[in-house]
Order: structure tokens, then sequence, then C-alpha cells
């Protein structure tokens, strides 16, 4: 492949000189499949290689009736799979009958499931279910991905529906190679049928609720082992996970497994939603998670990082909010981040204080103080915001106060933010392309 050579153009080459699928795209990715039918069906990709003529299909004199040659002929998977997209519809149909038994070309045939042509489509059904329940792990594994990418098409649903209950009915090893895919929407097919048909053990349900890089998938495991039981095993998975909703689920099952004292130590994590059902574990228990946060932060000494934050979530203006300005001079930067962030939650208005805290060493800090201002930084001065744009201020302060300069609507910020993207620092430029422009709607203001 050239340097200025596109994926699809290269691949579209490597074919026309006769080379495997599997050598010419990334197999395990559907829009590689798709991208490719794209291709070869597109008049203006074969310039410079001249339209494949499929001499092993020969056309009668009737245009609208293709025919095999007689003679039964075997064409390369490169020669099969050029057939199988080509723009003709008759050339595609007749195509079809030779896939029959070759796998690697399968995923190709599922695309044709979804083809406008009526023809086409009826022949590419029936290849499709007769090879389909006796495919292996691999060719599954491939097959699966490109099925349902085409659910978004207009007649893509035929496949989806076949390939369910293939799947309804495979060998358990199968479908479990299934939930080791590539592709999430393959995993979550996977998931969904290993969970009606009971495949899954509860501890392996938890397994995958812990690990899986997809939220859907996260869930619907954590949801499915708590469902069938909380054997001792199950609960340690789900409650270290690194997903928070994943943890919550945890969380609200300690009470259930009358582990609810557990609970406690998850008012401090990280995640908002295991903060709140750990408050009501312990409410279900008769114990109030406010009195737990305000004993807390009472010692600075021992208090956990995010136990302000919690406090606030849970607590009163009058009662918390003077120990959350305490706190947010703590030493510790976790827990000064957290005493802003919860002054923010209870609404703290007390500009003259929050100020000082967008000059605050730790990045954390200054992001939370900049969050509280953020809805009132059209009643503040710009001097307080275009100062902490200048050069003797770290990178984190000047890009904060830049954030709180637009939002007041000042007519300094149009020269400063082009200021900054001439500033000789990398980092500050880099970080300077997510500021929205002025006219962003993603930016709310009061």
């Amino acid at each position: 492949m050239t340097s200025d050579e596109k994926p699809p153009t290269a691949a579209l080459r490597g074919l026309a000189h006769g080379r495997a699928l599997a050598k010419v795209i990334e197999v395990w990715r559907p829009g590689a499949w798709l991208e490719l039918d794209e291709h070869i069906r597109s008049d203006h990709a074969w310039r410079g290689l001249g339209l494949p003529q499929h001499e092993w299909l020969a056309q009668r004199v009737r245009p609208v009736v293709l025919r095999v040659l007689i003679g039964d002929p075997k064409p390369s998977e490169a020669e099969l799979a050029l057939a199988l997209c080509d723009g003709d519809g008759r050339i595609r149909a007749a195509a079809l009958p030779h896939a029959a038994a070759r796998p690697a070309v399968l995923p190709l045939v599922a695309i044709r499931t979804a083809d406008w042509a009526a023809r086409v489509r009826e022949e590419a059904d029936a290849v499709l279910a007769a090879a389909l329940p006796g495919a292996d792990a691999g060719t599954l594994g491939v097959t699966a991905p490109v099925i349902l990418r085409l659910r978004a098409r207009l007649r893509g649903g035929t496949a989806a529906a076949l390939l369910r209950e293939v799947l309804r009915t495979a060998p358990p090893a199968t479908v479990s190679t299934l939930l080791l895919n590539r592709d999430r929407a393959t995993r979550r097919l996977a998931l969904d049928v290993s969970v009606e048909r009971g495949l899954l053990a509860p501890r392996e349900l938890a397994r995958i609720a812990a690990y899986d890089e997809d939220g859907a998938v996260r869930d619907k495991a954590a949801t499915a082992a708590l469902a069938a039981g909380i054997p001792d095993e199950t609960l340690p998975l789900l409650l270290a996970a690194r997903s928070g909703g994943v943890r919550s689920a945890g969380v609200t099952a300690l009470r259930k497994s009358g582990r609810s004292a557990e609970a406690e130590a998850f008012l401090y994590d990280r995640s908002g939603l295991v903060r709140a059902c750990a408050r009501w574990v312990l409410r279900q228990d008769g114990r109030d998670p406010s009195a737990v946060y305000r004993a807390a932060c009472a010692d600075p000494a021992t208090v956990p990082g995010r136990a302000p934050l919690g406090l606030a979530e849970c607590g009163g203006r009058a009662a918390d909010l003077p120990v959350l300005w305490e706190l947010a001079g703590h030493e510790r930067p976790l827990v000064r981040s957290s005493a802003v962030a919860g002054l923010r939650v209870l609404e703290a208005v007390d500009h003259a204080r929050l100020l000082p805290l967008l000059d605050d060493p730790d990045p954390g800090v200054v992001r939370e103080a900049a969050r509280a201002l953020l809805p009132w930084a059209n009643r503040l001065p710009e001097e307080d915001f275009v100062r902490r744009t200048g050069p003797d201020r770290p990178v984190h302060v000047r890009l904060r106060a830049l954030r709180l300069l637009r939002a007041n609507g000042s007519a300094a910020y149009e020269e400063t933010a082009r200021r900054l993207a001439e500033d000789p620092d990398p980092v500050l430029r880099a970080r300077l392309r997510r500021i929205p422009a002025r006219g962003d709607r993603r930016v709310t203001r009061r």
C-alpha cells in the first residue's frame, strides 16, 4: 500500500491480485467489511485496475438471468469476494451459491441479506441460514459483528434474528467465546443469550461485570449475578469493580446479604452513585449517614478524602458549611477539592472566599472552585479572571480562568484567548483547544 492509498483502496487492489480477505482487511472489524463492500461496488474505485470480468461466471443472452458456467467452477476466495460485492445484482445473486461452504466470505453473505435487490436477499438468506448453525466460534466471531451492524439498515433485521436463534442452541463454548469478542454489540448479545440459557455461574457474571469495558454489559452482568444469588465469592468482585454502577449494585446487595455495616466504607467512594447507595443501606439499617460523615470530618488528621463531599450531599447548610470552609484549607489536596465540591453542592455564594481557591496548586481544587463560580461568573469583575491567565500562573489556573472569563461575557475574552493560543507552553496550547467557542451551546450560564 502506498503512503497516499486509503485502506479500502489497498484492500481492493489486494483482492484484484488474488490475496485472501484476511490479508487485505481487518476481518475482526465489522466496519472493514462494510467499507470493502461499498468500495468494490463503486466504479470509480477501479480506475487504473480495470473492472473485474468474473470469468468464472457467464451471462446468458437474457440480461435478467445469470448462470454459472457448466463444469462447477471453483473461484478463489478473492474472486468470490469481488463477485459478492459487484455492482450488478445478477452477479451478486449468481455468486452466492458458491459461498455456501466458504466460511471466510460469510460476513459478505450477511451483508447481502440486507441487499436492495430482493433476489439477492433471498439467495443470501438461504445461504446464511444453512451456514450459520454449523459455523465454528472463529467464523461466528467475525460474522456476528457484521450481522449486528446491519440492524441499522432498512432490511438488516433478518440476519440478526437468525443469529440470536442460532446462539440459543449453539454449544456453550461457542457462546462463551463471543463473550470475549472485541465488538461490544456481539458481547451484549452473547451475554443476553448466556443469561437466558443459564450458561454462566454468579461468579462468572460478577467477573464480567467487574472487568468488561462496555457499560451495558457490566450493568446486565451485575444484575444477573445478583439475581442468581449472592454467594460469598460474588460480592467482592462487584465491590472492587472499576465501574461505579457495578460497585453500587454490590453495595446495595450488602443489605440483602446481612452485611449492611460494610456499606460504611463506601460512603467515601469516588462515585456519587456508590455513595448514595451506601447512604441508603445505612438508613435501612437505622443509621444516620450525615452523623457518620460529621464524625469523619471532625478530625482533620483522619478525615477520608471524599467525606466533605458526602457530607454536603446529605447534610445541611447551617450545620455543615462552616466545616466545609474549614476543610477547604486542608493540607491534603483531595480533602480540599472534596470540600470545595461540597460548597458547590450546598450553593455557597461567598465569592470573596471562593476566588482565592482558583490559585490553589492542585488542579482538582481549582477545577472544583471554577465549577462553583461558573454560574456567577457574569457577576464578578473580569479582572479577577484576566490576571489569572498571565504567564506567571500555572497552566491549570490559566485555563480555568479563561473558561470563567468566557462565561463572564467579557470583551477581553477573545483577546485573552488569542494570546494564550500563541503561548510558548505546548501543554497550554493543546488544552486550549478543548475550550468551546463563545457561541457553543454546551456551556450554560445563569
